[in-house]
């Protein structure tokens, strides 16, 4: 793989699951079969939330898990916990819907996508992968800081540009009144703080244990690029949510700590929260240079 994955040296609970293996044909490195699983488990996600195409979708998603077994028991017992989790999620429609029973689904599958994943490392396989580092004990440098203001700036200019002029601001709901508004500011930064806890901590935590930076960065990335797009970043949105999902991958290997990754994205979800709102109702949130004139 080029690249030491992460922990493979330190973490005493792979020595405790040794790593098993079947016989494979020959001439194939066991490398390649790794990777194919895990792409299977999380190329997925593109057929189950993207392309919506189910159960159709569940069946790579299985057979990477299966193939994850054959070949190395501790990676197959890994993309299970992730499959579990994308499995929840897919229970749900993940169309905005601010009504009621909308909230609720999303609070329950969205929730039991992190605890079961959380319980079935931690508690049944007595593993330590999965963790949620608020403190790190470590200031923030400089260069973190220049990056929050950098990710305000980009934000302002681009979201409102891309909601506008692509239409998107009309895969959420509309939002008019003050309770609608309310609902979504509650909507959007819940479900950005999961895509932290999720994607990151869970997934992402889960693929460096068995593979490098790059590697599974790009694997979480089609995750969670896949999840926004059905969520309603459509149209050309992959051209910004592609970059932020590796960015954010990017920075947590660099900073190891969830509250600068979730401040990065709750700041840019602040602009997200705006953006929709002005697109519904023009008079609110008017401070935008870059959305296109309407008529």
């Amino acid at each position: 793989m080029g690249e030491p994955a992460h922990g493979q040296s330190t973490d005493a609970a792979v020595a405790a699951r040794p790593e098993t293996t079947t016989p494979r044909p020959a001439g194939v490195p066991v490398s390649v079969w790794r990777v194919l699983s895990a792409a299977l488990v999380c190329g997925s996600a593109v057929l189950l939330f993207a392309v919506h195409v189910r159960p159709v979708g569940y069946v790579p998603l299985l057979v990477g898990v299966a193939l994850a077994w054959a070949v190395d028991r501790v990676l197959g017992a890994d993309l299970m916990i992730i499959a579990a989790g994308m499995g929840i999620v897919s229970t749900i429609p993940l169309g905005a819907d601010l009504s009621d029973a909308g909230m609720v689904r999303f609070t329950i599958a969205l929730a039991l996508a992190v605890v079961v994943p959380f319980v079935l490392s931690r508690h049944v396989l007595g593993d330590d992968v999965i963790r949620f580092p608020w403190r790190t004990g470590k200031r923030w440098t400089r260069t973190q800081w220049v990056y929050l203001v950098s990710v305000v700036g980009v934000a302002y200019l681009l979201l409102p540009f891309y909601f506008l002029s692509s239409g998107a601001y009309q895969n959420w709901p509309t939002v008019v009144t003050g309770d609608e508004v309310a609902r979504l500011f509650v909507g959007v930064n819940a479900v950005g703080t999961w895509d932290e806890l999720f994607f990151i901590c869970t997934v992402f935590a889960l693929l460096r244990r068995h593979f490098g930076l790059r590697t599974a960065n790009v694997l979480q990335a089609t995750v969670f690029v896949s999840f926004l797009w059905e969520l309603g970043y459509r149209e050309w949105g992959p051209l910004l949510t592609i970059p932020f999902a590796l960015i954010q991958g990017f920075t947590f290997s660099l900073t190891k700590s969830l509250t600068y990754v979730l401040v990065v994205h709750l700041l840019f979800d602040a602009l997200v929260f705006m953006v929709l709102v002005h697109a519904h109702t023009p008079e609110l949130f008017d401070i935008f240079v870059t959305a296109p004139a309407r008529p």
